[in-house]
């Protein structure tokens, strides 16, 4: 576990299992949440920012900046995913909207702000995007000098050797492939460090329905009974005996790194392949002659590629976070 709070900053698509990962940074004495910036993705980008809103003011962190950004992928139209997060892309829930309003700016300018004040402190933020990365990918090629403000990128996407958007390709990644790519290149070119936390350990943190009907239990919509909430709808929707905390674990991750297993490897996004576009290409080959003989050569971009996580570990910490065990800010 880390002693001293971590800067943090989410981009997100808020999302059932972002709405996890946002109660989880919000509220975790090991992280310094300084912003969250919104993308389109599971839902249209509107919805995003209430859903966003919502979920920090239930955690009692209405102070966080929150802003608008990218409606669309870079070059395609949006693909949501209502029949995974519900109409309203946060479980239909049904509770009131937040009082707070976002933040004026954009949220590469947001990103920008945060990054360069950052630098300025010598405190540079760890970056955890759990969207498509089309604000990524902006905020990284118009604002190159953020890099001194960023101590390395957490994402939530791709994998090693499953999708779930198509056979090939992780959602995030296959919403818009183009900024995953120039996300990835971007940060080789800066000396950003970047770790991939994909769907070959999404899935493994998972909750059950005695620990969602405790989370429940505890009421006053605060941030327990939320939690609890959109567990119990992930787990009814997608007709299983227990729910994911999913983007929750890339925030895991950045607070318990040590029962995360990874290798440093080359990784290439696909952008035209008809059945395997926006696949993470994951090389995992361990003879060299292999890729000596190659026509395409080894991929230029080399990342921390998540292979193996303690599921239960990074499950507990996130209920006893919502529970308020580990003590909450």
């Amino acid at each position: 576990m880390t002693t001293e709070p971590i800067p943090v900053v989410l981009d997100v698509d808020t999302g059932v299992d972002d709405a996890c990962a946002l109660l989880l940074a919000a509220l975790h004495p090991a992280v310094d949440l300084r912003a969250v910036s919104c993308v389109g993705g599971n839902a249209p980008v509107d919805d995003v920012v209430r859903n966003t809103l919502l979920v920090l003011e239930t955690a009692g962190r209405a102070d966080v900046p929150v802003a608008r950004g990218a409606e669309r992928p870079l070059l395609e139209p949006p693909l949501h995913a209502r029949h995974v997060h519900g109409e309203d892309g946060l479980g239909d829930l049904g509770w009131p909207a937040a009082e707070t309003t976002p933040d004026p700016r954009h949220a590469v300018e947001l990103l920008r702000d945060v990054c360069r004040a950052a630098a300025g402190e010598s405190r540079p933020v760890t970056l955890v995007p759990l969207a498509p990365l089309t604000n990524i990918a902006l905020l990284l090629r118009t604002h190159p000098d953020v890099a001194a403000g960023i101590s390395e990128i957490v994402f939530m996407g791709g994998a090693a050797h499953v999708g779930n958007a198509t056979a090939s390709a992780e959602f995030n990644i296959f919403h818009d492939p183009e900024a995953a790519a120039i996300t990835l290149d971007a940060a080789a070119d800066l000396g950003i460090p970047v770790t991939m936390y994909g769907l070959d350990v999404f899935y493994q943190p998972v909750v059950g329905k005695a620990e969602a009907a405790e989370l429940v239990a505890v009421g006053g919509r605060g941030p327990a009974e939320l939690g609890g909430r959109l567990m119990d709808f992930q787990r009814q929707r997608l007709g299983g005996e227990v729910a994911t905390i999913g983007d929750a674990g890339a925030v895991c991750a950045v607070i318990d790194r040590g029962v995360l297993r990874t290798e440093t490897l080359p990784l290439r996004v696909e952008l035209a392949g008809t059945w395997s576009r926006g696949r993470t290409i994951v090389d995992r080959r361990d003879w060299s002659g292999a890729i000596k003989h190659d026509p395409h050569g080894e991929a230029p971009v080399r990342v921390d590629v998540a292979l193996g996580v303690d599921g239960e570990r990074y499950a507990r910490l996130w209920v006893d976070t919502l529970l308020g065990r580990v003590g909450t800010r």
